[in-house]
């Protein structure tokens, strides 16, 4: 009667001879025994459900999920729903650091144009020249600025080079150290997540040209996936070696530092880098697809 027939508590009373307060006790019994189930569909897209069981499941302090029905619009949905949570949650006078990849460009593409609004946006990774420009993290800097209002920094080296020494040489450089610096201190960091051999974490190994040696250590390590090409394995700990010797980016140690780090991923191939990830205690929020979020919940056993 309550539910089907829409018919208010004190008709219910009046036709069953009860009263109200006996009415509305029954009502709540029927829920909390699971006689009555209540779903939210959320018309943004999201999966309510499944953000609640990944906050729980990693101690995350905020997480969205968008709800996608097959394959084809992962990537849209998701840098949607993270550019909700973008704009939700930037204040004036932030400093955001980006990382680069696909999630982040489709993130950014989707943060409206709204500006006046005084933040500064940093790069977290030097220029990646082993992938499309477009996706690059100077270019997603340089756009996440324009569209807020703000201004940004550059990083004025490559991401990835062939030796330690050059990196050393760079990390030298004044300008270079300075932005490194301004990076430590961003509010909020947000960052793509690599899978190990997936995309371009397969094209940041190729570009390092690593010796067969160098090749046999890293394997050894058994890589899950990187962040800012900082690579870790399935307990999230960091993967020392030539791989981190030949990248100029945020550490995750120094990652870790920035009160909000936000990673943005989609697609189950996407599964154990994200599961790394999660472990590693470097990310505090999560933006993924519903897809992703119900392989990361079957890998702890919490997949009912």
């Amino acid at each position: 009667m309550y539910y089907e027939e829409h018919r208010s508590q004190q008709e219910i009373a009046r036709a069953l001879g009860l009263s109200r307060s006996n009415v509305s006790r029954v009502l709540s019994a029927a829920h909390e025994r699971g006689i009555v189930e209540i779903r939210i569909h959320d018309p943004s897209g999201r999966d309510l459900e499944l953000e609640r069981r990944l906050k729980d499941a990693f101690g995350l302090r905020d997480c969205r999920v968008s709800d996608v029905q097959g394959t084809g619009q992962q990537l849209q949905k998701t840098g949607d729903l993270g550019a909700r949570w973008l704009v939700e949650n930037v204040r004036q006078g932030h400093r955001i650091g980006l990382s680069w990849g696909r999630s982040l460009q489709a993130l950014v593409q989707s943060v409206p144009e709204q500006g006046g609004l005084d933040v500064e946006v940093v790069p977290l990774v030097g220029g990646l020249s082993s992938v499309d420009s477009e996706i690059t993290g100077e270019e997603i800097v340089r756009e996440l600025a324009r569209r807020l209002g703000g201004r940004f920094q550059r990083l004025h080296a490559p991401a990835l080079v062939t030796t330690k020494a050059g990196r050393d040489v760079l990390l030298a450089e004044p300008s270079i150290e300075a932005t490194l610096s301004a990076v430590s201190k961003s509010s909020i960091a947000v960052v793509g997540i690599g899978s190990r051999d997936v995309g371009a974490s397969a094209a940041i190994i190729e570009a390092m040209k690593l010796s067969p040696e160098e090749k046999d250590q890293f394997t050894a390590a058994d890589p899950a996936g990187d962040i800012c090409a900082r690579y870790f394995d399935d307990s999230g700990r960091p993967i020392s070696g030539p791989t981190a010797d030949r990248v100029l980016a945020v550490s995750l140690d120094d990652l870790a530092s920035i009160p909000v780090v936000v990673g943005v991923a989609s697609g189950t191939e996407k599964t154990r880098g994200v599961f790394g990830a999660l472990r590693s205690g470097v990310l505090n929020v999560l933006i993924c697809d519903s897809s992703l979020a119900r392989a990361l919940l079957r890998n702890t056993g919490n997949d009912r």
